[in-house]
């Protein structure tokens, strides 16, 4: 190797090690380590954004979807009760005519058992099941839970008011529902207590609690809003509740 060929390859050598040349790579690297935190930076707010979106759009459809399909069961439910008995008489199927016959059967029923005839009636055939074996338990807790739809039988009626109790234990409140009062007669005397429902996996599954009137919280939650409290799993209750009586 010539000396002109050594010397320029130490030159180069030389051009490769020289500062300039060191902070311009560093500066390349650090351009491309900005842009690719920049990339990582804005996929990670994209995907965010596309999440939160997401989850708000299934928040508002749910309740849409789920009332439609309850709604459409229901429609289905009633019509294809009489629409066979039409198609059997008239050999025709108009899809609603059904359901339009048992919303007006229903409504018949209800006006029918509001009048004395509908009543005597109604005794009779409950004095019957009632001395049937099975039968006569499940009428009764049927006949229970359907009394808390029953508008005109307010005695009868299951949530009388809603309330907070200490439950499970010192420190902890439950929201409950009042059922009925009754008398517990003992030697030293009579105790007033009050029946309190508290739902514990749903509306109508939970415990009854036998509680003295001091030891219950009455408040200012009409029963609507106390079951709109239990069946939105606590996401319903207010900013403020006022104890109306203790």
């Amino acid at each position: 190797m010539s000396d002109l060929e050594t010397a320029g390859s130490g030159s180069r050598l030389i051009n490769q090690d020289d500062p300039a040349n060191l902070e311009r790579k560093g500066s390349r690297g650090g351009l491309r380590a900005s842009a690719q935190q920049g990339r990582v930076a804005f996929y990670t707010l994209l995907q965010s954004w596309v999440s939160r979106k997401f989850a708000v759009g299934c928040a508002i459809l749910f309740p849409v979807v789920v009332t439609v399909y309850i709604t459409w069961w229901f429609l289905q439910f009633f019509d294809s009760i009489f629409s066979p008995i039409y198609y059997r008489l008239f050999s025709f199927h108009v899809f609603g005519l059904g359901f339009i016959t048992s919303m007006a059967f229903i409504l018949g029923t209800g006006v029918f058992f509001s009048s004395w005839l509908g009543s005597a009636l109604l005794g009779i055939g409950e004095w019957i099941i009632r001395r049937l074996p099975l039968i006569k338990h499940i009428y009764s807790a049927s006949k229970q839970v359907s009394a808390a739809l029953n508008p005109e039988n307010e005695a009868a009626k299951a949530f009388q008011e809603c309330c907070l109790i200490r439950h499970p234990r010192h420190g902890e409140w439950a929201f409950g529902f009042v059922t009925g009062r009754t008398t517990l007669q003992m030697a030293s005397g009579d105790l007033q207590l009050l029946s309190v429902y508290v739902p514990t996996n749903h509306v109508y599954i939970g415990d009854v609690f036998m509680m003295e009137e001091k030891d219950v919280i009455h408040t200012n939650l009409s029963v609507r809003e106390g079951l709109e409290v239990v069946v939105s799993v606590g996401m319903a209750v207010p900013p403020n509740l006022v104890a109306t009586r203790q």
